[in-house]
């Protein structure tokens, strides 16, 4: 196939990036910045010119985009409820503000988004929410605790938090957002481990024969996958794109083969591991290198910082398409034409770049975050939410917090259950329960996928989850409030009450106007709020 070639047409309609920033946030009366401009440029959405130096964005194109967009999106909202709180949809907030600071510290399906949380705890009315549930020095209680966002949130408003999961690499994730860092001994640590990383990786050779495939990728794909160009043209199906990647990845497959022929390049894993399967042998010698660094450091919390980071880098080294990294299919160990980026890639050879990034971000988000988090106390406990003796572990792990809960007890609980057979909650993070040999508790897991939808299964959830409200309930105050965030498309919660001895006094309602590429289909959840009978 050969591609036509891209004509540039004069037009009084082309918008810098700055300038399409600015007509586009005022025309549709939301922020729209550089960087949602930029990306849409990068990914073909819109097209684009070069003009003295300068990235030129058509703004008829612009037009049409974000016309369609506003169309879809009125669209999802007719599929909804008609009683559907659109305020909580969020959608004023960019992705900057949804992901700030420790919130987008490691990856995790089915967290909330920070907002909905402070929607809650914050002591702001309007004309949904008549009343303030919480108040500065509370303390709220979240027993599916997840990745911490509401133990952080709590932080941020001046509530002392205590978060509760099965799960301990869950727990370490929370701990390690609402921990206080040294960040001068957290960098010294990541430069003695970025020192002995990348002393591996050239002793390895690995370096020349990395630079030498990423110099023909590059080159092969200005050819043959000319950007923007290539990427407006496919998404306006102007040609089978597909089709056309398929035949180049397999031209590209020479050039491939020949490099790793040159350097003796390994690309077979002989376990069947988890890390042996989704991880180059480059890659899965580096993990265990990382690994042994980190282990050999003194002080308990830094390890698990620096082991969070570390989880969150090989997460991004897993040897697949990057369509497929959330979402594990087949294990990709040579090029291959991406779906997403609609060019040839590679998987990942070395962790060092990746290291790196990811690294540096971190550290700028626990400063980030230490601006503007309060005096006061989180912490997440690993543990049962239906029978974890939460007074006898704050005890042991957070006097300071155990003093305050038997002052004042707990004010009430915001959480999230699991949905029911929608997320296997351990194996999303396999590799690191492996690389750090981190116990799991599956079988502890309430509404797992593995256990399905079924009769059986939302019988167990209902069980499992009225069991956790009775079990903590004697840990909050009388007048406790209690918010339950869930997509209760079998009607499950109003028995879950019941069985919790509890009354739900109020339901907010969310549009989710989706999220992933893959899935676009829009839905609501409910806010239940309970209180005691």
């Amino acid at each position: 196939m050969t591609l036509l070639k891209w004509t540039e047409n004069d037009s009084e309609n082309l918008l810098t990036i700055a300038e399409a920033s600015r007509w586009a946030s005022s025309r549709y009366e939301r922020p729209v910045s550089r960087s949602n401009i930029t990306y849409l440029v990068t990914y073909g959405r819109v097209r684009s010119v070069i003009r003295n130096g300068s990235i030129m964005v058509d703004r008829d194109q612009l037009q049409r985009y974000y016309d369609e967009e506003m169309a879809a999106q009125r669209e999802a909202y007719k599929q909804l409820e008609a009683d559907i709180n659109r305020r909580l949809a969020f959608t004023e907030y960019s992705e900057k503000e949804r992901t700030k600071h420790v919130h987008r510290l490691h990856p995790y399906k089915g967290k909330f988004i920070p907002q909905l949380v402070e929607y809650f705890l914050d002591d702001h009315i309007d004309e949904y929410k008549s009343a303030v549930y919480f108040k500065p020095g509370d303390m709220v209680l979240d027993p599916f605790c997840g990745s911490g966002t509401t133990l952080v949130q709590a932080a941020e408003l001046g509530i002392h938090a205590v978060g509760i999961d099965v799960s301990a690499f869950n727990t370490m994730i929370s701990n390690t957002k609402v921990r206080r860092h040294d960040n001068l001994a957290l960098v010294e640590h990541i430069r003695e481990i970025s020192r002995a990383l990348m002393q591996y990786y050239e002793n390895e050779g690995f370096r020349e024969f990395d630079n030498e495939l990423a110099a023909a990728l590059s080159e092969f794909n200005a050819t043959r996958f000319p950007s923007p160009t290539f990427k407006l043209r496919a998404r306006q199906k102007d040609f089978n794109a597909n089709a056309y990647g398929a035949e180049q990845s397999g031209i590209f497959a020479e050039t491939f083969q020949a490099l790793v022929a040159k350097y003796g390049i390994n690309l077979e894993s002989a376990g069947s591991a988890f890390l042996d399967k989704w991880y180059l042998p480059s890659v899965r010698a580096e993990l265990e290198l990382l690994s042994a660094q980190i282990k050999r450091i003194a002080d308990h919390a830094m390890r698990e910082t620096l082991c969070v980071i570390l989880s969150r880098t090989i997460r991004s080294a897993r040897a697949t398409t990057h369509l497929d990294l959330a979402t594990l299919k087949e294990p990709m160990r040579s090029t291959y034409y991406c779906r997403k980026h609609l060019k040839i890639c590679k998987p990942l050879f070395t962790l060092t770049e990746w290291w790196a990034r990811y690294a540096d971000d971190a550290v700028r988000r626990f400063v980030e975050f230490d601006k503007i988090r309060t005096d006061t106390y989180q912490i997440a406990l690993t543990g049962d939410s239906r029978s974890l003796p939460l007074d006898k572990l704050l005890a042991l792990k957070q006097p300071a917090l155990v003093e305050i809960f038997r002052k004042q007890k707990i004010s009430g609980i915001f959480t999230s259950p699991p949905y029911v057979g929608m997320i296997n909650y351990h194996e999303q993070h396999a590799y690191a329960y492996e690389l750090l040999g981190i116990e799991r508790r599956d079988d502890k897991e309430i509404g797992p996928l593995f256990k399905g939808k079924g009769k059986a299964a939302r019988a167990s959830y209902v069980e499992g989850v009225s069991d956790v409200l009775r079990h903590c309930q004697k840990y909050l105050k009388k007048d406790c409030h209690v918010f339950l965030v869930a997509n209760d498309k079998h009607n499950l919660y109003p028995d879950i009450a019941e069985r919790a001895d509890m009354k739900i006094v109020s339901q907010f309602k969310r549009p989710v106007l989706r999220r992933s590429e893959v899935d676009k289909s829009p839905y609501s959840e409910s806010i239940f709020h309970l209180r005691r009978k």
